[in-house]
């Protein structure tokens, strides 16, 4: 099995892509090469592929990213599944992975949701579903520093107050104080749920 994340960005006419476009490349490109593992096309829509046990800290990355940036959102749509057919370039390539995450990123932009997840399986779709529409109320309304204290973490879960305090140029004091409004231990608990929840496929 495989994830795939198929996401757009949302208010992308609004900003400058030479803003966030760069950014977001030198996220996907950290982790995997392009263009056979991602790729930005249409100017605001990309796909990623990962491992299915990473799939949620790095959506989580990506939206955290985003965030960053004023009036920018994210849709991301999750499809678990096979891969069938491998091409050069992953927009290419198919199998049900690809199938759910395209599928439904359709969905959710008609429903007005920014995360969801479709797998073979209703039991775990749904389980999963309920729990991202509840986290999506707080990811969703993630200010620009949330979002930054959050996506620092997520990159690098070893940074200490100090460190952050220092590469944010605040105080510790304000640090502590972000981590808390960001509810940062409980992304790593919802990312260790998903982990054990997606053990059932």
């Amino acid at each position: 099995m495989i994830a795939i994340v198929t996401g757009d960005i949302i208010n992308s006419q609004n900003t400058d892509s030479e803003l966030w476009l760069p950014k977001l490349k030198n996220l996907l490109g950290s982790w995997t090469a392009t263009p056979q593992n991602w790729e930005v096309y249409r100017g605001d829509e990309f796909q990623v592929k990962c491992s299915v046990d990473e799939v949620f800290s790095k959506s989580m990355m990506i939206k955290s990213l985003i965030k960053t940036f004023e009036n920018l959102d994210v849709r991301l749509a999750i499809g678990i599944g096979n891969e069938v057919f491998l091409s050069e370039k992953i927009t290419e390539s198919n199998g049900s992975a690809y199938v759910n995450s395209g599928r439904l990123l359709n969905d959710i932009t008609t429903e007005g949701r920014t995360l969801a997840i479709n797998t073979d399986n209703d039991k775990v779709n749904r389980d999963l579903n309920i729990l991202f529409k509840w986290t999506s109320i707080d990811f969703d309304s993630w200010s620009i520093a949330t979002a930054e204290i959050i996506h620092r973490l997520l990159i690098n879960p070893e940074l200490t107050q100090e460190e952050l305090a220092k590469e944010l140029n605040i105080t510790q004091s304000s640090v502590s104080q972000r981590i808390k409004r960001s509810h940062f231990d409980l992304i790593q608990e919802t990312d260790l749920f998903f982990r054990k929840k997606i053990a059932e496929l």
